[in-house]
């Protein structure tokens, strides 16, 4: 694909990590991939669209294709100004946590017994080796999912799926029926698939608080010499 800049339009070459460009190179060349191209950049040009264009691919950036643990998947970015970065739950530097993420890390300390970070950037995370993956990486100020089935979930159902064929002993993270459906066909007899509730306040007391999927994936990891994350 090709990045976007949101000031004048201007096209300019994308720079997805070089190890996803390769384990994706089939992906850009579908004609799916070529009108999802052309739908994001008219909407680039015609109205504010999240996350800023750099940003689209920032979890592939910070999380490259061999040295992914853990893959979190989230539906679509934030639509509020100021608020998605690229990273699925996260929010930029200094932006007020949504309820979801407020729950994420509440888990995390009631899970692990640290307190986390009091940011929501979660690139902290990234770069240990957690994809934080939205299934729609792009979205219209302010209207929520208005960019899905626009080709993204084709794109991302992708990702998962070469993550899944291709490498093992990885953690699925998969949080509400939007996730489980989307981690259908992950195989589970080479990697570990934990699900639960979404952490959103309208269900996070019905199964994602005490779901402890912190320190499942880091026991998981450690049994097999990866290494665990540090969730703070």
């Amino acid at each position: 694909m090709q990045d976007l800049d949101n000031q004048n339009g201007a096209i300019k070459d994308i720079k997805i990590e070089d190890s996803w460009k390769t384990v994706l190179r089939d992906e850009f060349s579908k004609q799916y991939f070529k009108d999802l191209t052309d739908f994001v950049r008219n909407e680039y040009k015609s109205g504010v669209i999240y996350p800023a264009p750099k940003n689209i691919f920032r979890s592939f950036e910070l999380c490259p294709f061999q040295k992914t643990k853990v893959v979190i998947i989230g539906q679509d970015p934030y639509h509020g100004a100021g608020q998605a970065n690229g990273l699925c739950f996260a929010v930029g530097e200094g932006v007020a946590l949504p309820p979801s993420l407020q729950n994420i890390l509440k888990e995390i300390e009631a899970d692990l017994g640290v307190a986390p970070a009091k940011d929501g950037d979660l690139s902290r995370w990234a770069k240990q080796g957690v994809l934080l993956l939205n299934a729609t990486l792009t979205v219209r100020a302010n209207i929520a999912g208005s960019h899905q089935k626009k080709g993204w979930e084709e794109f991302t159902d992708s990702v998962i799926e070469k993550l899944s064929s291709e490498r093992e002993n990885l953690v699925f993270i998969l949080w509400g029926n939007y996730a489980r459906k989307k981690g259908e066909k992950i195989d589970r007899q080479k990697h570990l698939v934990l699900e639960a509730q979404h952490p959103s306040p309208f269900s996070a007391y019905n199964g994602f608080f005490g779901c402890k999927h912190f320190s499942k994936a880091n026991k998981f990891l450690l049994e097999r010499g990866l290494g665990e994350i540090d969730w703070r």
